[in-house]
C-alpha cells in the first residue's frame, strides 16, 4: 500500500514539473473549457481567432439578432457575454 501512495505522490510531482500544472488541474479546465466551446460556435470563430477576427464576428452576429432585426436582447446579451468571455482569455501576444 505504502508504494503504491509513493508512486502516486512520484506521478503527481512528475506532472506539475513536466507540464507546469497539477494533475486536478487538468480536470479543472476542462470543465472550464465548455462555456469557452459554447461562445467559439456561437460567434463561429476559431480556436487561435485574432481579437479583430472576434470583434468582427460579433458584430455580423449582432446585427442578426438585434431586436430591431427581429432578434431579441436576450441573444445580444448572449452575443456580448460570448465576446466578452473570448477576449478576456486571449493571451496578451495576441492583443
Amino acid at each position: 500500500m505504502s508504494k503504491l501512495v509513493l508512486l502516486l505522490v512520484a506521478a503527481t510531482l512528475g506532472c506539475k514539473l513536466i507540464t507546469g500544472r497539477w494533475p486536478w488541474e487538468f480536470i479543472l479546465s476542462a470543465s472550464r473549457s465548455e462555456p469557452e466551446r459554447r461562445a467559439r460556435a456561437l460567434l463561429g470563430v476559431a480556436r487561435l481567432a485574432s481579437r479583430e477576427q472576434i470583434i468582427e464576428a460579433h458584430r455580423r452576429l449582432i446585427t442578426q439578432v438585434h431586436p430591431d432585426r427581429g432578434g431579441t436582447a436576450a441573444q445580444v446579451h448572449e452575443a456580448n457575454a460570448a465576446r466578452d468571455l473570448l477576449l478576456s482569455q486571449l493571451p496578451a501576444s495576441r492583443l
